[in-house]
């Protein structure tokens, strides 16, 4: 093919571009041109067949299979799980609308690890700014082991701000999912610091540690001397959701403490256990280990007189 022949090639295809595509025949030799825009389709969900945004359908009621045996109960399960339940497939593969939400969580995911929170978000929030190791979002990724450390600087500014020898200290950071963080951590430290007064219990001066990981909350605990650390981060995102948060609390935490001592709360998003009724149930947690004395594998829950 020279290049003339391309040429028009080319100039033929810009022409059809614009003509309405053809849809398959509904009867003998007859075609018709497609409707503008996708034709909703009934998926029994009240969410609404279509939307601008894939992201906004709800995958616990999201059914795409097709004539299904028993759509009713099988409906009922996937009510207890955003799982890719019932995606229906077209041939050997998925759906569009299924891969496209696909697509649409992996990259939701991919922005809430290389994304950050403001640099105002610490004060804004009334909690006390400071920073790992890290000097940013790249070497935290790829340097642990600097995420769980403070310079000379931050460790000054951590011992003179926050208490020596509290009962309980309270730290949010940022974590691999900045916007876990953005969305649950204040509603879960609000929860958290009522149901702590409640029990004759305080923490009111929190710091918000920046390229955080779990161990920076052991540094901290090197610094004050507090009995019980619970650490607020953001944790890896998935394909569920970018916005899940963990709690990790530890009993008398210091550098080189074993992963096993911690107890950990975690999945704390709006799919999994809300904020608010996180900060209530860590709040409860924190008490009990500070009455035990002792966290992770040797605190036993079902013994908690």
């Amino acid at each position: 093919m020279n290049k003339a022949d391309m040429m028009a090639l080319v100039a033929q295809l810009a022409r059809e571009v614009d003509k309405p595509p053809m849809a398959i025949p509904e009867s003998k030799g007859v075609y018709t041109p497609t409707r503008e825009g996708p034709e909703p389709k009934d998926y029994h969900h009240r969410d609404g067949d279509f939307v601008e945004d894939v992201s906004e359908l709800d995958l616990r009621k999201l059914y795409l299979t097709d004539s299904p045996q028993n759509r009713a109960n099988f409906a009922i399960l996937k009510e207890q799980t955003p799982a890719r339940l019932g995606a229906g497939k077209a041939g050997p593969r998925y759906k569009t609308l299924t891969m496209l939400r696909f697509r649409a969580d992996h990259a939701a995911a991919q922005d809430s690890v290389f994304s950050q929170l403001p640099e105002d978000f610490g004060p804004k929030n009334g909690l006390i700014p400071v920073q790992t190791m890290c000097q940013d979002k790249d070497e935290y990724l790829t340097r642990p082991d600097l995420g769980r450390k403070f310079d000379e600087a931050n460790a000054a500014l951590l011992s003179r701000e926050l208490p020596q020898g509290a009962k309980v200290q309270i730290v949010v950071g940022d974590g691999i999912s900045s916007e876990a963080i953005r969305a649950n951590a204040m509603p879960c430290v609000e929860a958290m610091r009522k149901a702590l007064r409640a029990k004759g219990l305080d923490c009111e001066k929190i710091p918000f540690v920046r390229f955080c990981r779990v161990g920076a909350g052991d540094a901290i605990g090197d610094i004050t001397r507090c009995q019980v650390v619970c650490v607020l981060v953001g944790e890896r995102p998935g394909l569920v959701t970018n916005e899940s948060m963990s709690a990790y609390i530890t009993y008398k935490p210091h550098t080189g403490v074993s992963e096993s001592a911690r107890t950990v709360v975690s999945n704390i998003h709006s799919q999994g256990m809300p904020a608010d009724k996180a900060g209530e149930h860590i709040a409860g947690l924190l008490e009990l280990i500070l009455r035990k004395q002792v966290s992770g594998v040797e605190l036993h829950l079902e013994d908690q007189k």
